[in-house]
């Protein structure tokens, strides 16, 4: 297996992993862990450097993790350097600028929110909700024929076309997909995009007045221009990739148990790999 495959393996691993509450404080408090996510970020393979964006990205959901991420050595002028390199696609950038304004504004809440909000990453995820970037909202979609991994990579390439789209997870026990796409992409796009494979339905997930969901379904007769991503790569796909045992890992809370064996394992590969 070449470097860049154990790259790729070990970032998703990693990604998967921090998708859970549960997982990220031990992950922040790993020692090989998070300077290795760093790394990342510089690393050549532009899927790689997205990967370790969006588990930092779960990291940061953490506000109890938010001060150690910040002065952790790098961290910062990495997510700047992937903010001002000339060949980072527009949505790397785009969650680049969101992780960096977060962890920037660390430190300034008072005490007793940062304690609030460690209770918080026990609940469970809701990917990205009320980040303060303005250029950017999320989605939450209810996708009926998403019952297996087979399906769910066919959920993510439709995702994964779709210009605009930054970030995005999936709650498969409730067929569930939380999305993250830039505030002037319509949700139409993303019924369009995942109706278009024929075998799995969008919904989208609302709130109403006194905070109950409603499911509406997206109109049939809508002709919306899906705009196509170039510029990111695609995932591997699901027989190929090492990560696919991953799936409980993103939909169930309560498995640090069963993560930290695999930190251990990630933490080792990642001081092989990148301290002499």
């Amino acid at each position: 297996m070449s470097a860049e495959m154990d790259a790729l393996t070990v970032v998703n691993q990693l990604r998967d992993l921090a998708a859970d509450p549960l997982n990220r404080r031990a992950i922040v408090e790993d020692q090989g862990c998070l300077p290795g996510l760093i790394l990342f970020l510089d690393h050549p393979n532009p899927q790689v450097v997205y990967s370790a964006l969006l588990a930092v990205r779960y990291l940061a959901e953490c506000r109890a993790n938010r001060e150690k991420m910040k002065g952790e050595l790098g961290m910062m002028l990495s997510l700047q350097n992937v903010m001002q390199k000339s060949t980072s696609p527009g949505e790397t950038k785009l969650l680049a600028s969101e992780i960096y304004e977060i962890l920037q504004s660390a430190g300034q809440e008072e005490a007793e929110q940062a304690e609030a909000a460690a209770a918080s990453c026990r609940r469970k995820a809701h990917f990205f909700l009320g980040s303060s970037n303005k250029r950017a909202k999320t989605v939450v979609l209810h996708i009926d024929g998403l019952d297996d991994p087979t399906r769910r990579s066919l959920c993510e390439e439709a995702l994964l076309k779709i210009r605009g789209v930054i970030s995005f997870t999936f709650q498969m026990a409730v067929k569930r997909c939380v999305v993250r796409i830039r505030s002037d992409l319509k949700a139409d796009a993303l019924g369009t995009a995942i109706n278009s494979t024929k075998v799995l339905t969008a919904q989208q997930v609302v709130k109403t007045e006194d905070g109950a969901e409603l499911i509406v379904p997206f109109q049939e007769d809508s002709t919306v221009l899906v705009e196509e991503n170039l510029d990111i790569p695609d995932y591997l796909p699901e027989e190929e990739s090492p990560s696919q045992e991953q799936d409980k890992a993103v939909t169930r809370v309560g498995s640090i148990t069963d993560g930290m064996g695999w930190l251990s394992t990630a933490a080792n590969f990642l001081t092989r790999s990148f301290y002499w």
